[in-house]
């Protein structure tokens, strides 16, 4: 038996609706129903069809489900795509959504090879992922409690004439404040504790990272890439964590397309436009890179912070740091000097600065 099946699976928390299509082209795609989104639901449908076919793939989109049905279905030894949702063909008078025209798209259009495929980390991987996530959430609260609390202060016409805020100083001048109704008095106090509790989960995370990333199969290259400048503990983490092994990219063109920092284009004829960056792919990585190219603004010089990172290296990782460091400080001032606004600046020397990090990731070998 010879037949090839493609299977499209539109996937829910409870559900999957499941569409089948053979591979010869005069085959329509057929509903086959809706199976309970749990393993041995999908084990049993397997056993039922696997007679039918000689070959077996799968598709389902990237979403809230996360990637336990890929990993099921390879540990079983079949084919199973995770797509792309952003880049999932669409018929712009198609007005008509469900799940089951959903499962026959993604059959329909996984058999003509119409779609792409999305990175799937291993589970170590994404365990550090989740970490980074973690702490970036709690960064995003520690943003809005502050914030919270500084509209409390300016809607009671609190100034804090200091030159430092969240300074020892300035919680010492909180702690002083009265004011004028208990309930007043009661609010002040959650919003100074909301700002102290977020900054504790920052700091017990980030000490978390630093405690398991040694046992990681990246260690090595998360060493490696902090040679570079601007690149600490929680950025090399945090890139590695969303992208994995960086010696699956081809070469640095693909990284910089995957993380959104090339110029989106729309050109026609003789009529070139490029305009911003397309912000496409990974949105973490592409955050922590750009701060990272913020230490670039000045003078290119090995610190002693920095050299202590390099500290047992290898000296081909060090020659590529200091490299990029002589471009990128030097590119940082002469997009300066020719009056480009400073968000345009960092956003180039982040593109090429992910070049530089790849350049490194190739000089050492993750572990098992």
């Amino acid at each position: 038996m010879n037949t090839v099946k493609f299977i499209g699976m539109d996937v829910h928390k409870k559900t999957i609706t499941i569409a089948i299509i053979d591979e010869e082209r005069n085959q329509r795609a057929r509903v086959y129903g809706t199976i309970a989104n749990e393993a041995d639901a999908l084990d049993k449908f397997c056993r039922k069809i696997v007679s039918t076919a000689s070959r077996l793939h799968f598709v389902y989109e990237a979403g809230p489900c996360g990637y336990g049905i890929y990993r099921h279905l390879s540990s079983k030894g079949f084919d199973c795509m995770v797509a792309a949702p952003s880049m999932i063909p669409k018929k712009s008078g198609d007005r008509i959504k469900n799940d089951r025209r959903d499962a026959k798209m993604l059959a329909r259009l996984h058999r003509a090879g119409e779609l792409s495929a999305v990175y799937v980390p291993d589970c170590q991987d994404e365990a550090m992922r989740d970490l980074t996530r973690a702490r970036e959430d709690a960064v995003i609260a520690t943003r809005k409690a502050k914030q919270r609390l500084n509209a409390f202060l300016l809607r009671n016409g609190l100034t804090y004439t200091g030159k430092t805020k969240w300074s020892k100083i300035f919680f010492n001048w909180l702690s002083d404040i009265a004011m004028p109704h208990p309930a007043q008095q009661i609010a002040l106090q959650e919003y100074i504790d909301a700002v102290h509790e977020t900054g504790n989960r920052i700091n017990r995370l980030t000490d978390q990272i630093r405690h398991l990333a040694p046992t990681w199969r990246l260690a090595p290259v998360v060493l490696a890439i902090q040679a570079a400048r601007g690149v600490s503990l929680v950025v090399a983490v945090t890139v590695l964590a969303e992208l994995g092994d960086l010696n699956r990219f081809n070469k640095p063109s693909q990284l910089m397309a995957y993380l959104g920092l090339v110029p989106s284009e729309h050109s026609s004829g003789d009529s070139i436009k490029r305009g911003a960056i397309t912000k496409t792919g990974n949105s973490h990585a592409r955050k922590v890179l750009v701060e990272a190219a913020w230490a670039y603004r000045l003078q290119a010089r090995n610190s002693r912070l920095l050299l202590n990172r390099q500290h047992g290296l290898p000296e081909k990782v060090c020659q590529i740091a200091w490299k990029a460091q002589l471009r990128l400080c030097n590119r940082f001032r002469r997009l300066a000097a020719k009056g480009k606004p400073k968000q345009k600046i960092v956003t180039a020397i982040a593109r090429e600065l992910s070049a530089f990090l790849w350049a490194i990731a190739k000089q050492v070998q993750p572990g098992v």
